[in-house]
C-alpha cells in the first residue's frame, strides 16, 4: 500500500491481492484519468497514457468488495490513487490519499466496518516505508513589484487556483528562501532589501504568515528545500562578501540553526526541492562567473553532498518543486536569455535531460500543491508577470494560466497543510 495522511505519503510495493472475487461484475477497461468506483465491480485500469484518480463509494456496507487490476502493467509509471470519499481506508481518515504504483498489481478491497473502513485483501502484510512530503496547498510570497520590495502573499488551493493578494506581514524583501517544515507548515527566510537579511517568517498550516523572527546565520539570498519529511534547509546564496555554499538547517519546529560550512560549488540564484520521500536537492545557479547546472543532493539527515555533474542547460534563477509524491522538477530560468526548459528529478535524485519548455520563458517561483502536483508562478521575462503553469502528478507542465495577484519577480514559494 502507499498513501498520504496530511502531508505524509507512505509507499510499499509487491502488493498482491487474494484470488477471491466471486460475484464481482467486471467492467470495461478504464483509460481515463478519473473513475468513480461502485461496490461489487471489478475494474481493469489502463494507465498507459495517464494516472487515474479513483473515488470510492461515499457509503458502504460490511462485506462490499471492489477489485482493481493493472491492465497494461503501467501503474509503476502512472499510478492509481484512491480517495476514500468520507470513509476510512485501512483505519485512516479520508484525508489519507492512497497510491498504488507497482506494475502488474491487483488490488482487492473489502469494506470491514466504520473503524477500519476499506481494507485490502492481501497475501502478505503491507510494509510501509518512510513518509514523503506532499502538502495540499501552497503560498507565493515576498518579491519585488512596481512599487519595490513587498511581503504580499498569494495562497494556492489544493486544485492549483491562486488567490488574490494578502497584505504582507514581515519585512518586505526579495530573493528569500522558502520551504516546508514540520510536516504541514512553511518558512520564508533571509533575502535582500537595503542590505542582506537573515530574519525568517513562519507559515502556519492554514497559510498564515507570522511576523519576523530574529535571524540566525549569515544574511544572504539563499535557496531552500525540505528534507527528512518534516525539516528544511536554507543553502548557498549571495551575501555582502560574495558567493557562499553554507547551509542552515530548519528543525521540525521551524527553528533555524547556525551556519554549517558549505559543501559544493558556492553559487547563488539556484533552486531547491524535495525528492525521494525524505531527501532534497539544490541545483543550477550562478557561481559568480557563469551559469552552472551542477546539483547537490541533501540526505534525509540534512547533509549536503558534493557536486554532481550537471545535466541540462546551465542557467540561473530557475524554480523547483516536488511532484508525484516523491519526484521533483527544475524549470525555467535564464541563460542570459529567459528559457522555459524543465528537468525532471527522479525518486532517486537523478536529474533528467532538458524537456522542451511550455509556457512563457521567465524566472518564476514554484511549490507543490494537491499532494502530488506543482505550480510555477510569477517571475520576470523582461517585465514582471503573475501568470502560472501547473505541473501534473506525472511532471507535465501546463500552458500559461492568466495571473491573479500583483505581478512581481524575485518571489518565492512553499507548500503547507
Amino acid at each position: 500500500m502507499s498513501g498520504t495522511i496530511g502531508d505524509n505519503v507512505y509507499r510499499a510495493s509487491g502488493v498482491i491481492a487474494s484470488a477471491a472475487g466471486g460475484g464481482i461484475s467486471w467492467q470495461s477497461v478504464t483509460t481515463g484519468s478519473t473513475l468513480t468506483a461502485v461496490a461489487g465491480n471489478g475494474y481493469p485500469i489502463d494507465t498507459t497514457s495517464n494516472a487515474c484518480a479513483i473515488t470510492l463509494p461515499a457509503s458502504a456496507s460490511v462485506g462490499d468488495e471492489i477489485i482493481f487490476t493493472d491492465y497494461a502493467g503501467t501503474w509503476g509509471t502512472n499510478s492509481i490513487t484512491l480517495d476514500s470519499n468520507g470513509l476510512k481506508y485501512q483505519g485512516q481518515a479520508d484525508t489519507y490519499l492512497v497510491e498504488y504504483s507497482t506494475d502488474d498489481q491487483v488490488l482487492h478491497i473489502v469494506y470491514i466496518d466504520t473503524t477500519q473502513g476499506w481494507m485490502p485483501i492481501l497475501d502478505k502484510a503491507v510494509t510501509d516505508d518512510v513518509p514523503v512530503t506532499g502538502n495540499d496547498e501552497g503560498i507565493f510570497g515576498f518579491g519585488e513589484d512596481a512599487g519595490g520590495a513587498t511581503s504580499d502573499t498569494n495562497l494556492v488551493s489544493n486544485t492549483g487556483v491562486v488567490a488574490t493578494d494578502v497584505t504582507g506581514v514581515g519585512t518586505a524583501r526579495r530573493e528569500v528562501g522558502g520551504c516546508q517544515y514540520g510536516g504541514d507548515k512553511g518558512i520564508f527566510g533571509f533575502g535582500y532589501v537595503s542590505g542582506y537579511k537573515s530574519m525568517t517568517n513562519l507559515v502556519s498550516n492554514a497559510g498564515v504568515v507570522a511576523t519576523d523572527v530574529t535571524g540566525v546565520g549569515t544574511a544572504r539570498t539563499p535557496s531552500a528545500c525540505s528534507y527528512g519529511t518534516d525539516k528544511g534547509i536554507f543553502g548557498f546564496g549571495y551575501y555582502a562578501g560574495g558567493v557562499v555554499s553554507m547551509t542552515n538547517l530548519v528543525s521540525n519546529a521551524g527553528v533555524v540553526a547556525t551556519d554549517v560550512t558549505g559543501v559544493g560549488t558556492a553559487r547563488y540564484s539556484l533552486a531547491g526541492c524535495e525528492y525521494g520521500d525524505d531527501k532534497g536537492i539544490f541545483g543550477f545557479g550562478h557561481d559568480g562567473s557563469s551559469a552552472v547546472s551542477m546539483t547537490n543532493l541533501v540526505s534525509n539527515a540534512g547533509v549536503v553532498a558534493t557536486d554532481t555533474t550537471g545535466v541540462g542547460t546551465a542557467r540561473y534563477n530557475p524554480a523547483a518543486c516536488g511532484y508525484g509524491g516523491n519526484k521533483g522538477i527544475f524549470g525555467f530560468g535564464s541563460t542570459g536569455s529567459y528559457v522555459s526548459t524543465t528537468n525532471l528529478v527522479s525518486s532517486s535524485g537523478v536529474v533528467a535531460t532538458d524537456t522542451t519548455g511550455v509556457g512563457t520563458a521567465r524566472s518564476p517561483a514554484a511549490c507543490e500543491y494537491g499532494v502530488n502536483k506543482g505550480i510555477f508562478g510569477f517571475g520576470y521575462d523582461g517585465s514582471r508577470v503573475s501568470m502560472t503553469n501547473l505541473v501534473s502528478s506525472i511532471g507535465v507542465v501546463g500552458t500559461d494560466v492568466t495571473g491573479v495577484g500583483t505581478a512581481r519577480d524575485s518571489t518565492r514559494a512553499c507548500s503547507f497543510n
